[in-house]
């Protein structure tokens, strides 16, 4: 059993959809027309989505954190140095992690409030 898709509320779809696929390279999708308010899909992986819905009065939860609510992904560690910076020029705070792992990784805050952590590719299943 696999995620087919998560779905955020987002503040603007637009700028969402366009910092997602400018950072993280996530490709945009066709979306159904059944939807009554601005959405976008993208493409993470093959067979893995995110959905963004906007919410006009959207806020995050103050449980956005490394101890908290995050999504996690994976990424090749040689490009992390340029991802870090791809991502403060499309407005992410990056944030460093609380503890140390045996594997690099790092975290970010999205322009929408959501936290991600950022684990080298092959990472992170090892951790008892």
């Amino acid at each position: 059993m696999g995620i087919a898709h998560i779905t955020l509320a987002v503040r603007d779809v637009r700028r969402t959809s366009q910092f997602f696929a400018a950072t993280l390279g996530w490709r945009p999708l066709d979306r159904p027309n059944n939807i009554a308010v601005p959405a976008a899909w993208l493409e993470i992986a093959p067979g893995q989505e995110l959905h963004l819905v906007q919410v006009a009065d959207f806020e995050p939860s103050p449980f956005e954190r490394e101890y908290g609510r995050h999504i996690a992904i994976s990424y090749p560690c040689e490009g992390f140095a340029g991802l870090r910076a791809c991502l403060r020029e499309e407005g992410a705070e990056v944030i460093a992690p609380l503890r140390e792992t045996p594997f690099e990784r790092f975290f970010f805050r999205s322009p929408d409030g959501y936290v991600f952590e950022v684990i080298a590719e092959g990472a992170g299943r090892e951790m008892p």
